[in-house]
């Protein structure tokens, strides 16, 4: 389902955008500075409203994590989550985003949050066939795949992030050892995906028909699409491998 227009939506991804990563070339020269520190880094790709990086970095505040949304509008609901969570303030009663001083940033007006309170996560508008020009290879520590399109359609295939294409780059850019996780709820789109990593350069060390039956389902963290859909029933399906040390 398309997501409905946020109103004053650019305005309000302005506010915050002290949490974004604009500079390609300073996240591809080290990654761990855009956090001022040198913990590894992460990737999701695909964020969504932001439910399940908000509770991956709060549960594993070791790690750094790079949230990539190409829909600008989804993206900016996850940053306020995610803002609101860290007690950096909320959406402001008229418009605009009050932080906790009761400053009101509103009509493109930017808070530039300092470092120390910015956490743990950074947000990324872009698609993940721009990967490469944002991550030098053998940098990210992780990546996650969370309930991404299963492009049904003849031909679009290549378009899917478990396409050979996909896993190649991710090879690339994993440091030996790294991981790639993936979840989905369509039965099709796993399948092709357990062809496409047994075929990859990565290393498939686990995948279950049912995660929330699985012994994963302990540490498994939930997407609101997730969380959703499993109340309906519906079984997740997800896999891990490895980039070869």
């Amino acid at each position: 389902m398309r997501m409905r227009k946020k109103k004053h939506g650019s305005e309000r991804l302005s506010a915050l955008s002290a949490l974004l990563c604009r500079d390609a070339a300073a996240l591809r020269t080290d990654p761990r500075a855009v956090f001022g520190r040198t913990a590894p880094v992460r990737l999701e790709i695909g964020c969504g409203k932001g439910d399940f990086i908000c509770a991956l970095s709060e549960r594993e505040p070791e790690y750094d994590y790079v949230a990539m949304e190409k829909v600008d509008d989804v993206l900016v609901a996850a940053m306020e989550k995610y803002a609101s969570r860290r007690g950096l303030g909320r959406l402001g009663v008229h418009g605009g985003w009050d932080a906790p001083d009761g400053t009101n940033y509103v009509g493109g007006a930017v808070w530039q949050i300092p470092l120390s309170l910015r956490g743990n996560v950074r947000f990324l508008s872009g698609d993940a066939k721009e990967l490469g020009e944002w991550f030098a290879p053998g940098t990210l520590d992780g990546i996650y795949a969370n309930f991404s399109d299963p492009w049904t359609k003849k031909g679009y295939e290549d378009r899917r992030l478990t396409a050979p294409g996909f896993l190649t780059l991710y090879a690339r850019l994993l440091r030996p050892g790294g991981f790639f996780r993936f979840k989905t709820d369509n039965a099709a789109l796993f399948a092709y995906s357990l062809e496409t990593v047994a075929a990859s350069p990565l290393t498939l060390t686990f995948h279950t028909e049912d995660l929330h039956a699985s012994e994963r389902a302990a540490e498994n963290v939930m997407t609101e699409y997730e969380r959703n859909f499993t109340e309906k029933g519906v079984k997740i399906r997800a896999l891990e491998a490895y980039r070869p040390l």
